[in-house]
């Protein structure tokens, strides 16, 4: 079984225990969300689950992103020049983003995963979440540029 099958079965049976229904059209939203890397917002979420289920509304969307987001399960990235972005991987984890085309990539650096529990330990602090983001320009708007 690949991670993203496992990610999902174990978002589906979190919704079963909090007692909420498994619409088709609310697995749909959550198989974008996980398989998707994109971090897409809530009308490209809508655009890949309107392709199969026509008659879905933007409501439903927000509701099962919301539903998603209160359990802990998706994580909201906000920006202040751009409406919210949505990751199907909750833990915290580096973004790389692109000012140009707002395309938002997930990055892997091991040594960023000790960096919360030793702020915490030098501040004081009780971490309770957060974000680490570098900002540039992808390699695909640097070549239209040129």
């Amino acid at each position: 079984m690949n991670e993203h099958q496992t990610r999902l079965e174990e978002v589906i049976a979190k919704l079963r225990a909090n007692g909420h229904r498994l619409t088709p059209q609310r697995m749909a939203v959550l198989k974008v969300l996980v398989r998707d890397r994109e971090h897409l917002n809530v009308e490209q979420i809508y655009e890949h689950v309107k392709a199969d289920f026509p008659m879905t509304s933007l409501a439903t969307i927000y509701k099962t992103v919301n539903v998603l987001k209160e359990m802990g399960e998706v994580m909201e990235l906000g920006f202040h020049d751009d409406c919210a972005r949505f990751d199907g991987n909750p833990c915290p984890h580096p973004h790389l983003i692109c000012i140009n085309c707002k395309k938002i990539m997930d990055i892997d650096i091991d040594d960023l995963d000790e960096l919360p529990r030793e702020v915490a330990r030098r501040k004081g602090y009780q971490i309770i979440s957060h974000r680490f983001e570098f900002y540039g320009i992808c390699p695909r708007c640097q070549e239209t540029s040129n």
